[in-house]
């Protein structure tokens, strides 16, 4: 489990985009503040549409939205990259689960 105040780094190759300061730690869930990069202006036009499609139930267009974050981006652990995350932010909060391998069927 994570613990209390670790740090996410979110990742565009090798730049960094911003960090999660986590204060709610759970699992799968882990919450925090988010930590804005001048990086993350490209970024958050997508995120701000994935809050809309899931505050409107329109999860038929959440994959392909989501793509293009899972394309682009990278999340990093204290302790290195995670092999799949699903990473909500709004403003200056930010959620995600994650993997350490790839899922299985």
């Amino acid at each position: 489990m994570t613990d209390h105040h670790d740090a996410w780094r979110l990742l565009g190759g090798s730049t960094l985009v911003g960090t999660i300061v986590i204060d709610e730690p759970g699992m799968p869930w882990q919450c925090g503040r988010f930590l804005s990069e001048p990086a993350f202006s490209q970024f958050k036009p997508w995120f701000d549409e994935i809050t809309a499609l899931v505050a409107a139930e329109e999860f038929e267009r959440f994959d392909e939205v989501y793509d293009l974050i899972e394309g682009a981006l990278t999340l990093e652990s204290p302790s290195g990259a995670v092999a799949e995350f699903l990473l909500h932010i709004d403003q200056d909060r930010a959620w995600f689960r994650w993997q350490d391998g790839p899922a299985t069927s």
